[in-house]
């Protein structure tokens, strides 16, 4: 499985005409990363690619903050990531509480990165600020 995606691997192009790819997993990483991170901050709904790409909108669960919200937010993550982001597998996300940051929802993402037949375990954190934006950190 490539380790960019197809507009990625089109820019590589055009930037450098000689480019032919090759086997890089930072590479993949760094991909995925900045992948997850435009999934995760796309709002169900707003993308004309399919009306389920992206999550819902988060910042209404925090007046309603509880145990099944937690659940709420895991379930849209691993949902969303499984449908559109094939390069992980046996994607799992567990509420991770940061007494640093009383105002935002830390979750941590592991995963299975699929590559040129292995896959290695990648573990990302996802951040939920109060602003409904969604960091994924490394």
């Amino acid at each position: 499985m490539r380790e960019k995606r197809l507009l990625e691997r089109l820019r590589a192009v055009e930037l450098d005409p000689d480019w032919r790819g090759g086997s890089d997993p930072a590479a993949a990483l760094q991909s995925v990363l900045g992948h997850i991170g435009k999934i995760l901050n796309t709002r169900q709904g707003s993308a004309p690619i399919a009306t389920d790409f992206g999550v819902p909108d988060f910042t209404s669960i925090a007046s309603t903050f509880g145990a099944d919200s937690v659940a709420q937010v895991e379930q849209a993550i691993i949902q969303v990531i499984q449908r559109y982001e094939p390069r992980l597998r046996a994607v799992k996300v567990v509420f991770d509480p940061q007494p640093d940051r009383p105002f935002a929802l830390a979750f941590k993402l592991q995963a299975q990165l699929a590559g040129e037949g292995q896959e290695t375990p990648v573990v990302f954190e996802t951040i939920l600020n109060p602003d409904g934006r969604i960091m994924v950190l490394e």
